[in-house]
């Protein structure tokens, strides 16, 4: 992996020489010295932090996996995913034309009985599982929405959007991008068939989260107010879906807002999650099932507050406001959500120079959702930076050690 740095920066280099850009060129663009651009290019500086990966992709007019190469390469066990990822393309390509599905389509109930196990799946960052299971899921509810009518076939297209949002989920962890951006496309086609208003703010918040790779901060916040305004009735209501679908727009916005440079309006947005999460802890009567799989929690809020001072650059802010966060809070998080905010531990830690704490809560990110860690960028840097770190010192201590005993001499 320490090698990975260097090869980042050899991408990077050839990226900016097919524009016939200069190192002054790009330095400015990204408001950086040309001092950092030549050590960057030459491994020495980790990218760091996504918002700066998908800046400098955007000014070099590449996708960021380009500079990073991911997918990354594994084993031939561990890269099966692949050949599931390519089916789910071929099938959401032929989203117009007859489905092929031999029988007789479940009905929907039925069918939204089985995505619960998608939701366990997701819960546990199983990325790879739920790519597999999601072919013939999309087939069968394609298959019914051919042949059913009124709510009936409303409900087969929200399932067959639900299941595109995660096939998008699933497809950002590994790091396949054109499955990233035919589900987008699919989920909001379905939303539109489905008569589900909520569906459709939905298909919103995951294309803001594509706008993200190509830095377009502000159109990300424009789509997630309009969605918002689109939300505003049934979240007046207290409609619990309404709540939690705005809770999460919000959560993005404050992501958005902070890689955007306005810590302020990100700060602001968790305030409003705060507030939908609230709601919904006070809400009579019996909890409403997640079927839109937004996971929308205090304790979402409250590790997203972590990751908005990090995004922010305010290390330790998100520190303060950890140590300020409820264990229990967090531990009742699926394991996907707790390993994310372990990992963005990790880094506040790294920047903090406390090496072992960071270690620490890379290693806990690890073992509680293991496929993300492994496939998300940001884990790869942050291992990277504690290696080198940990191989200097290890150089200087035996430096010093070598003078003292005059091994020069």
């Amino acid at each position: 992996m320490l090698g990975e740095a260097e090869e980042i920066g050899r991408r990077v280099r050839l990226a900016r020489l097919r524009l016939g850009m200069t190192q002054a060129d790009l330095a400015a663009a990204m408001e950086r010295t040309q001092g950092w651009v030549s050590k960057m290019e030459r491994g020495r500086i980790e990218i760091d932090r996504v918002g700066l990966l998908n800046q400098l992709a955007t000014e070099l007019h590449v996708h960021p996996n380009d500079l990073i190469g991911r997918p990354y390469v594994a084993s031939p066990s561990e890269n099966q995913w692949h050949a599931a990822a390519t089916s789910i393309v071929r099938e959401m390509r032929r989203f117009d034309l007859a489905p092929v599905f031999d029988g007789t389509p479940r009905r929907a109930e039925v069918l939204w009985g089985q995505m619960t196990g998608l939701h366990r799946l997701r819960d546990a960052a199983a990325n790879v599982a739920i790519l597999r299971a999601l072919p013939d899921m999309l087939r069968e509810a394609r298959a019914l929405a051919e042949v059913s009518s009124g709510h009936e076939r409303e409900e087969a297209f929200a399932l067959y959007g639900v299941q595109c949002k995660f096939a998008h989920t699933a497809a950002h962890s590994l790091g396949h991008p054109e499955l990233v951006a035919i589900a987008c496309e699919r989920a909001a086609w379905a939303a539109r068939l489905s008569g589900d208003p909520v569906l459709a703010a939905v298909a919103d918040w995951m294309r803001a989260w594509d706008m993200w790779t190509t830095a377009d901060w502000a159109d990300s916040l424009s789509l997630l107010d309009k969605a918002l305004n689109d939300l505003e009735g049934p979240y007046a209501r207290g409609d619990q879906l309404a709540l939690r679908a705005w809770g999460s727009l919000h959560l993005r916005a404050g992501v958005s807002a902070a890689r955007a440079g306005d810590p302020g309006q990100a700060y602001d947005r968790i305030v409003y999650a705060r507030t939908a999460a609230d709601r919904m802890d006070t809400a009579i009567g019996p909890p409403v099932y997640d079927r839109h799989s937004l996971t929308f929690s205090s304790g979402n809020v409250a590790v997203h507050a972590v990751a908005v001072a990090l995004d922010a650059g305010d290390h330790r802010r998100a520190l303060q406001m950890n140590a300020r966060t409820d264990p229990a809070v967090v531990a009742a998080l699926p394991n996907s959500r707790q390993g994310h905010h372990h990992l963005d531990l990790a880094r506040a830690w790294l920047w903090d120079s406390n090496r072992d704490r960071a270690l620490a809560e890379l290693e806990t990110a690890e073992r509680l959702a293991p496929q993300l860690i492994r496939h998300h960028p940001m884990a790869r840097s942050t291992l990277r930076s504690l290696v080198t770190a940990e191989r200097a010192g290890v150089r200087e201590r035996l430096r010093r050690m070598s003078d003292r005993f005059h091994l020069d001499g």
